[in-house]
């Protein structure tokens, strides 16, 4: 099996994939490409292109058009796209037995960001600094969790600026047709499970 970069490399070498690194709404910072996440483990090897598959990347064309109009004092700010199926079997050994193993798609089932579909993402302000949302990205506290957060800012866990920083991600992502996971405030999907398990092919 050829390595996450390799794989990375040879998907952004055979045009197959929409590179959306350089559109001008977005700034991409792969955290699976260096050692700032949960796993404090570079697994893509420092690759840092945001790669999607072309109906997802329409999605997101749109996505970058509303956001524009709608929160014109934001850009995106990608921390995830297309993951080559290597990279989640490496994720796996590393989460496998963990509390962190709920969090991560068992290889033999796979996950959508193998297939180019899903994107984790948040806003950057003018200042050009990651804005807040409650939580940072791949956080594994119920403060993360969209389908939680009502009672979080009921208890006072969650201000309202954040809130209101997750609805404006939400609204422009749904907006162009994306889909929420309901435990990752980060994660979009640009199509349902099943038809991109149905339809189309994983990156090994």
């Amino acid at each position: 099996m050829r390595s996450p970069r390799e794989s990375l490399e040879g998907a952004l070498r055979s045009g197959a994939y929409v590179d959306i690194t350089d559109w001008p709404q977005v700034r991409v910072d792969l955290r699976y490409g260096s050692k700032n996440n949960l796993l404090r483990e570079d697994v893509y090897e420092g690759f840092q292109r945001a790669l999607l598959h072309p109906v997802a990347a329409e999605k997101f064309r749109q996505a970058c058009e509303i956001l524009k109009t709608e929160c014109p004092q934001f850009r995106f700010l990608v921390f995830d796209s297309l993951r080559p199926q290597s990279a989640q079997v490496k994720f796996w050994n590393l989460v496998v037995n963990t509390r962190m193993q709920s969090y991560f798609a068992d290889p033999q089932k796979g996950s959508l960001h193998s297939y180019g579909f899903a994107i984790d993402l948040g806003l950057l302000g003018s200042d050009g600094k990651e804005v807040d949302m409650g939580t940072g990205f791949d956080s594994l506290e119920v403060l993360a969790e969209p389908q939680r957060e009502l009672e979080m800012k009921a208890n006072g866990r969650l201000s309202e600026t954040q809130l209101q920083n997750r609805l404006c991600l939400r609204s422009v992502m749904q907006s162009a047709g994306f889909i929420q996971l309901p435990h990752e405030w980060w994660h979009y999907d640009a199509l349902t499970s099943a038809q991109v398990r149905a339809e189309y092919s994983i990156l090994e």
